[in-house]
């Protein structure tokens, strides 16, 4: 089996979701927390750039709207950390 460096690029982004999923699960990590939102957008960011090279619709979408909804909970996080809360 061949991988070109999208489909490595595109295995290590499944792996963070996994793994941020796996810690968020075990009470490891809080699912407001920076780490796991930041774990989480990396990872959709690289199975995006995967796709790019081998399109998926349905799986870019998702990947879309999972890049989206980790950067809201990142502006929300900074939000509460500069009013303090």
């Amino acid at each position: 089996m061949n991988l070109a460096w999208y489909d490595v690029v595109g295995t290590l982004g499944v792996a963070l979701i996994l793994v941020a999923y796996f810690l968020l699960q075990t009470e490891r990590w809080a699912s407001h927390g920076m780490i796991y939102l930041t774990t989480n957008l990396v990872g959709s960011v690289l199975i995006a750039v995967s796709l790019i090279y081998d399109f998926n619709f349905s799986a870019f979408l998702i990947e879309i709207a999972w890049i989206a909804i980790s950067i809201y909970g990142m502006v929300r996080h900074h939000g509460r950390a500069a009013a303090g809360n």
